[in-house]
């Protein structure tokens, strides 16, 4: 029969697997979101560079494509600031098999969805809201280059 622990040896072991169970925590620059939403955002600017379409459709595109550079811009700020390795390329995680415009629209979701995460960082808070902005802006653009498209089909 096995002696019961001191009230002193329960609080001596809580003290030592405190700081232990801290340190097991992932560090802040182990989350992946930013990293994954920068590849999703090339992938995306890929497929709308590489969309052939008239000039009503292109237009659109073309605010797409510089919305995304945009994002780009503040999540390679907010990951550097969140210690991220930018030199980290996560595979694309969107699945339409759809025209390229379609495509495009997927992954710059999954993107947004990616960066959309609690941010425990106060300075790169406001580089994400930017960021959260700037897709949402690029969304709106392929949204409208497929609208455009669809009407061009008619």
């Amino acid at each position: 029969m096995k002696a019961p622990l001191s009230k002193g040896l329960v609080l001596l072991a809580l003290a030592i697997s405190g700081p232990l169970a801290a340190i097991a925590q992932p560090l802040p620059g182990e989350h992946p979101g930013y990293l994954h939403a920068l590849t999703d955002l090339r992938a995306a600017r890929w497929l709308l560079y590489h969309q052939p379409g008239d000039a009503r459709v292109s237009v659109s595109e073309d605010v797409a494509i510089v919305e995304i550079d945009k994002a780009i811009g503040e999540i390679k700020l907010a990951a550097i600031d969140d210690v991220k390795n930018l030199n980290d390329h996560p595979a694309v995680d969107a699945n339409e098999h759809g025209s390229k415009l379609l495509r495009s629209i997927e992954t710059l979701r999954k993107a947004r969805a990616d960066i959309s995460g609690e941010e425990d960082n106060p300075e790169a808070r406001g580089l994400r809201h930017r960021a959260h902005d700037h897709i949402d802006r690029a969304i709106g653009a392929a949204e409208k280059a497929h609208a455009d498209w669809l009407a061009e089909r008619r």
